[in-house]
């Protein structure tokens, strides 16, 4: 009997043996929700982390929930992340409060329109020109609004990209044929023009109050990362004049949660109505 031959039968009998032990042992699959339900771990700000993520005695971690690891995954896990919190201490200052929780939703929603009115403001002082439309690309927005105590680590995970902010002048219609193309895909995060579209079609669009004039020019406020490309996107072609400002959106974003806090108030806002859906759950057909 050949080399191949002895290894051919040593494939089949272990293959023989394989069926016949899975007919025998069932193997079934669950899955633990990441809820602290093991161990009371919650997320922590600077100040609370023995409370919320345990402490160590010896080589024993004990849990919020009283509960004491010794061995196994848990208490090495547990030993990395107590270990990192000093050096995450700045991300987890609180420096503001929500009123309540701002989600992502399409086509618009308050966390968006909080986002892009504050975004128009900035490039209008940072510029001094008039701003009357923004435009930012909805992929910017990585997290939710949490209720309560917002941290620094909040506002970095909510606008995580260096993107810089910009004014763009532009001609009405070019703005038409950004949200012409927004129609016809996706609508991006859009402020300060009221657009109704119906089956894929802008119907009608206004700024203050009045439709869009084609042959008008009009300041926008935007990102670099939509000028050029980005997310498909070219709002800097056709421009009549274009500024690349000097800050940062995140940096924007952050300065404006601070200001918020240092007058006592708490984030929180309504939605705007900038975009409306006709058939698509909106408004009704008539």
């Amino acid at each position: 009997m050949n080399i191949r031959t002895r290894l051919t039968l040593a494939a089949s009998a272990l293959l023989v043996s394989v069926l016949a032990y899975s007919q025998e042992v069932k193997v079934e699959w669950s899955v633990d929700p990441v809820d602290g339900h093991r161990t009371g771990v919650t997320a922590s700000t600077a100040s609370d982390v023995p409370q919320t993520m345990g402490t160590f005695k010896g080589k024993t971690y004990i849990s919020p929930s009283g509960r004491k690891f010794r061995r196994g995954a848990t208490p090495k896990v547990a030993r990395v992340m107590l270990d990192a919190q000093p050096a995450m201490a700045v991300n987890k200052g609180v420096i503001a409060h929500s009123a309540g929780v701002m989600a992502s939703a399409y086509p618009e929603c308050e966390l968006y329109d909080w986002y892009v009115d504050e975004l128009m403001r900035a490039v209008q002082d940072s510029t001094g020109k008039r701003v009357h439309v923004g435009f930012a690309n909805r992929g910017g927005v990585r997290t939710s609004m949490p209720e309560g105590a917002i941290l620094h680590d909040d506002i970095m995970s909510m606008f995580p990209f260096r993107n810089r902010i910009c004014y763009v002048a532009l001609h009405g219609r070019d703005i038409m044929a950004i949200l012409d193309q927004m129609a016809g895909s996706y609508f991006q995060i859009v402020g300060g023009v009221k657009v109704v579209a119906k089956d894929g079609k802008v119907i009608s669009a206004m700024i203050d109050g009045e439709p869009v004039d084609l042959e008008k020019v009009y300041g926008v406020a935007t990102l670099d990362f939509l000028l050029d490309g980005g997310d498909g996107y070219s709002i800097g072609r056709n421009n009549v004049e274009l500024i690349k400002c000097n800050g940062y959106l995140y940096d924007t974003m952050l300065a404006y949660v601070r200001s918020i806090e240092a007058r006592g108030e708490k984030i929180q806002y309504s939605k705007q109505g900038w975009i409306t859906l006709i058939g698509e759950g909106n408004i009704d057909e008539d």
